[in-house]
């Protein structure tokens, strides 16, 4: 039968046998209804291109207005391997010519995270799947301990090095010169992008992700997860650039991860970079693909999601240059020409301020699977509603992600330069993440109660003499850029 690939599902893990006949679409209606990134529109464009080129005559690729119009042009019954959104999840299920086959591309089953999570009664942390995640796949195990005697490996006492050679960057064909011609073209007939075009810098084949994740092993593995440092002028520290690869199907999760360990093990990087890579690929990447769908539809909707405010245009469309604080204008300015910020950028600076603002986290969940060429519903869900939201759920983590000027100041070289003052948060230099993270407790102190890693935040704003003058000038500030 005819197996259907959508644009996350393109590695040859998605079929079954070398002979097996592929249905490629394009929907053009995906573009025309919510403005992507320019680059995420080309990634993705050019990685079901080149699929198709590679699976030649294999391959049947229709370029329609919508999904069911290219389904209704094949006229055939064709099986597919279950969707990552629960908005396309619901399109196939409802379609009469449509077999829905069991995910592919992650390494822990539904049905063994539900029986995992049943058992935790409510309590389904992510550090807990970690573990029961790297005892089943027998990951970086000695007999029944971990490898080192702990679960977390601890960093060695060393400066982060100066200099890493940046992911090899992909080379442009024939291919990706057909997509910009295209997209130019949309974008004449009124089909709107954000961000910046440019050349591609991920890989849209297996092969440039093959050549990706070698490079990362070699060059980049022995130091990652050494510092999570925000620096302007290095957008990539030690992160290996992969994201993208594996989230559209390109890159397995688990031969990735048994070739880090071999890393380990043959003493060319350290156990606690391995760890580390290891804790990302099977457990965080993973544990948000499971709790999206274990939770369904309550997560994140609901009454623990709200928000008093939308995205102010000048986030929403990378207006970098309207933005006076250093950190925020060089995260927007980031995403605009690059369609990509590592985590610590995401969270300490995006999520942050927009946490602090009290925007709806739908609609920035929604911001960020269209701006970041690896956003994806299911990932941004978590990392937004569960980190940013300071675990609002409490089935993601503990950990509260709302920080000051002081923490950036602390972890970035952003403030360098700046013309707000991370010490200050009150007046004309104060910082905007400063005084708005007091304002941010002080609005949501009741329902941060309890939270023990807040209890000495709440304590101290208890203490602020001028804490009446800040919440003011927070708010008088509202969503402008600051």
């Amino acid at each position: 039968m005819r197996r259907w690939l959508f644009a996350d599902q393109l590695g040859p893990h998605f079929l079954d046998g070398a002979h097996q006949p592929v249905l490629l679409i394009e929907s053009k209606a995906v573009f025309r209804r919510r403005a992507f990134h320019r680059q995420k529109a080309h990634l993705v464009l050019s990685a079901i291109r080149h699929r198709a080129a590679e699976l030649g005559d294999r391959a049947l690729h229709l370029k329609t207005e919508t999904y069911r119009e290219a389904l209704r042009r094949y006229g055939e019954v064709v099986e597919v391997c279950h969707p990552t959104s629960r908005r396309a999840r619901d399109f196939v299920r409802a379609q009469e010519k449509v077999t829905v086959l069991p995910p592919r591309g992650f390494v822990t089953s539904h049905e063994d995270f539900a029986a995992w999570a049943d058992g935790r009664r409510g309590a389904a942390r992510l550090d807990d799947f970690y573990r029961h995640a790297r005892q089943a796949h027998r990951v970086l195990m000695d007999g029944d301990e971990p490898a080192g005697g702990r679960w977390q490996a601890r960093f060695a006492d060393v400066p982060r090095p100066t200099e890493l050679p940046p992911p090899p960057a992909p080379v442009e064909d024939d291919i990706d010169a057909e997509v910009r011609d295209d997209l130019d073209r949309w974008a004449a007939e009124g089909i709107e992008f954000i961000g910046r075009d440019g050349p591609r810098r991920f890989p849209a084949t297996r092969d440039e992700a093959l050549y990706r994740q070698q490079h990362f092993l070699i060059h980049r593995l022995p130091h990652f997860g050494r510092a999570d440092d925000m620096l302007a002028d290095d957008p990539w520290l030690s992160h290996s650039g992969l994201s993208t690869s594996f989230n559209m199907g390109l890159l397995e999760p688990l031969p990735a991860v048994r070739q880090a360990e071999e890393e380990f093990r043959a003493g060319h990087a350290p156990l606690s970079s391995v760890e580390r890579f290891v804790r990302q690929v099977i457990g965080w990447r993973d544990y948000l693909w499971h709790l999206y769908w274990y939770l369904d539809a309550g997560y994140p909707a609901g009454a623990h999601t709200r928000g008093r405010s939308s995205i102010p245009d000048w986030f929403a469309t990378l207006d970098a240059e309207s933005v006076h604080a250093r950190c925020l204008s060089a995260a927007l300015a980031a995403v605009r020409d690059r369609g990509w910020t590592h985590h610590a950028v995401r969270q300490a600076v995006l999520g942050n301020y927009a946490v602090q603002r009290g925007w709806r986290p739908t609609d920035l969940v929604d911001w960020f699977e269209r701006a970041f060429v690896d956003g994806h519903e299911w990932a941004m869900i978590g990392n937004v509603v569960g980190m940013a939201r300071h675990a609002e759920l409490s089935a993601v983590t503990t950990d509260a992600y709302a920080v000051s000027g002081g923490h950036i100041n602390r972890t970035s070289d952003f403030c360098t330069g700046c013309r707000y003052d991370p010490k200050q948060r009150l007046g004309a230099d104060a910082c905007p993440f400063t005084g708005g993270y007091w304002a941010y407790l002080h609005r949501t102190r009741e329902r941060l109660h309890g939270n023990v890693r807040m209890t000495r935040a709440l304590k101290q704003l208890a203490q602020i003499p001028d804490l009446r003058e800040i919440v003011a000038q927070e708010r008088s500030r509202g969503d402008d850029a600051p």
